[in-house]
């Protein structure tokens, strides 16, 4: 009982943090940690432990699923080589700079043993990612680059970790098997991820139940990632792999129930999750202190600071020397296009770490060669990350100019909704002449005339965008307001009609209002 009465104040106190968090304006992993520091040392407090292998497990799918559900496919895709650069190239130069850098200051850490730290420290965090660039109206192709880079880069990481960890109680080292080990666990993951996902997407044509829907779609990431890693694939791939299938394929087989409730579903989960990770990689500083009684504090906070401002200055190198070469490369600039200076200092500074690292620092034989310090700079390094970039992050952006002005209706989007509209319009009229009564013949043409409004609305051509955005804004703030004097008419009638049908017209006004919403850009 007194594990699950922790839980429940943990819980609370993220929630607190939270709102302290949108009331300051920083992101929401910063409080947490310093919040779960605070709670580790506080008396009386039970140490709560983190079993790393539970951790990944259960923290990990779901958080990556999410992430990889709501992706854009077609920027991913386009975006491949600077995403691949990041998530392959940006992890093994930042492992090699820290094992260096460690290996030098602690000469009595074996090279492999550094390895395995350069590894752990790495790839930076898909939930802190998303937690602080949420904030920011930053330029969609960059944001693309940053969510596609940490939703892959862990598969990285944990391989050369594996072989790293490996390496460590083996008298000679086969490269060509780490390379060959690399390449089948990001396919065999890829490809276990997409078996799950259609299977997944095979249920969800045949069952016609939302909860149900819901309960597999959470299912499907824990399975897609518990396969993979059986058959010693990437289980983080097969996590990502199995959220894009889902996010491709949503509207051939969801329902719009199912699409509604489950946004809501994975809102609550994202946000529980998310705050336990960093709340509780803040509360596993009294066990790591306690174990390095034995090192001077003054060495131990150099060598903390050393290796966090490589880790922070290897990303820098890598991410400007790829962009250089980008600039000198006329087949990378036709591809790609030719990468801002600005969007490259965002980008470097952008790399926070989180439970990925921590849970592999955790999860080092008892025996491993200096365990102890790996684990101490592996949560320094995130500490670093979290709060120093975390907190700055919005400076630069702001600093730099590279947040984008609310743009109002792209016009692209409103092609897209015109042209959904005359979709529909050609349907409905295409009813006309086969009606057998008047009344539906009737029903049809008013309908018609109906989709015709909607896509002469929403459609810009041979128009000022900002003067058609700003009409547009308008009608949306009147039809807001319609609705708040709707629900409170709804509201007198609470006694007046039964709960059924009060709740019905509660549900109709609720998604009206949550549509007009989204096309604002307010949900």
């Amino acid at each position: 009982m007194a594990a699950f009465e922790i839980l429940l104040l943990l819980v609370a106190f993220c929630v607190a943090l939270a709102w302290l968090a949108q009331r300051l304006g920083i992101p929401l992993a910063v409080p947490l940690v310093l919040g779960g520091m605070a709670l580790a040392f506080v008396p009386g407090l039970p140490v709560i432990g983190l079993n790393p292998e539970l951790a990944l497990a259960l923290f990990l799918p779901p958080l990556l699923q999410a992430s990889a559900y709501r992706t854009d496919w077609v920027g991913f895709r386009s975006n491949l080589r600077p995403i691949l650069l990041l998530a392959v190239g940006a992890v093994f130069f930042s492992a090699a700079a820290v094992a260096l850098v460690a290996r030098l200051m602690v000469p009595d850490l074996p090279w492999w043993a550094a390895v395995a730290l350069g590894a752990i420290v790495a790839p930076p965090d898909a939930v802190a990612a998303a937690s602080v660039l949420r904030r920011f109206n930053l330029p969609r192709r960059l944001v693309i680059v940053l969510e596609g880079e940490s939703l892959i880069n862990d598969a990285s990481s944990l391989v050369l970790y594996r072989f790293a960890v490996a390496a460590v109680a083996t008298v000679s080292v086969s490269y060509a098997h780490g390379a060959l080990q690399f390449v089948g666990a990001a396919s065999g993951g890829a490809l276990v991820g997409w078996g799950v996902g259609r299977a997944a997407m095979w249920v969800f044509a045949r069952v016609d139940d939302t909860m149900l829907d819901i309960t597999v779609s959470l299912l499907a990431g824990f399975v897609a990632y518990l396969v993979a890693e059986r058959l010693h694939a990437s289980g983080v791939l097969a996590a990502v792999a199995c959220g894009l299938v889902l996010g491709r394929q949503q509207h051939a087989e969801f329902t719009a129930r199912t699409r509604l409730d489950l946004g809501a579903v994975w809102n609550f989960t994202e946000f529980l999750l998310a705050s336990l990770v960093f709340m509780l990689i803040g509360l596993q500083l009294r066990g790591i202190v306690a174990r390095l009684t034995d090192y001077n504090p003054a060495r131990l906070a150099g060598l903390a600071v050393a290796v966090a401002l490589t880790l922070i200055a290897s990303r820098f190198v890598w991410v400007f020397a790829s962009t250089w070469l980008a600039r000198r490369l006329p087949s990378s600039a036709a591809s790609d296009g030719l990468p801002r200076w600005s969007h490259a200092a965002v980008l470097s500074w952008a790399g926070m770490r989180g439970v990925v690292s921590l849970a592999a620092a955790l999860a080092l034989p008892a025996g491993f060669p200096g365990r102890d310090i790996i684990v101490f700079l592996a949560f320094c390094s995130i500490f670093a990350t979290l709060v120093v970039q975390g907190t700055t992050l919005g400076w630069v952006v702001r600093r730099l100019g590279v947040a984008e002005p609310e743009a109002g209706i792209a016009p692209s989007t409103a092609q897209a909704r015109a042209e959904i509209a005359t979709a529909a319009r050609d349907a409905v009229k295409s009813q006309l002449d086969i009606q057998e009564t008047p009344v539906h013949a009737g029903a049809a043409a008013q309908l018609v005339g109906e989709y015709e409004v909607r896509a002469e609305r929403a459609s810009v051509a041979g128009q000022d965008l900002e003067s058609k955005s700003g009409e547009l804004d308008a009608q949306y703030q009147l039809r807001l307001l319609a609705i708040e004097a709707a629900r409170e008419k709804l509201a007198q009638q609470t006694d007046e009609i039964d709960v059924e049908t009060h709740r019905t017209l509660g549900e109709e006004l609720d998604l009206e209002e949550q549509q007009i919403r989204r096309a604002l850009g307010q949900a």
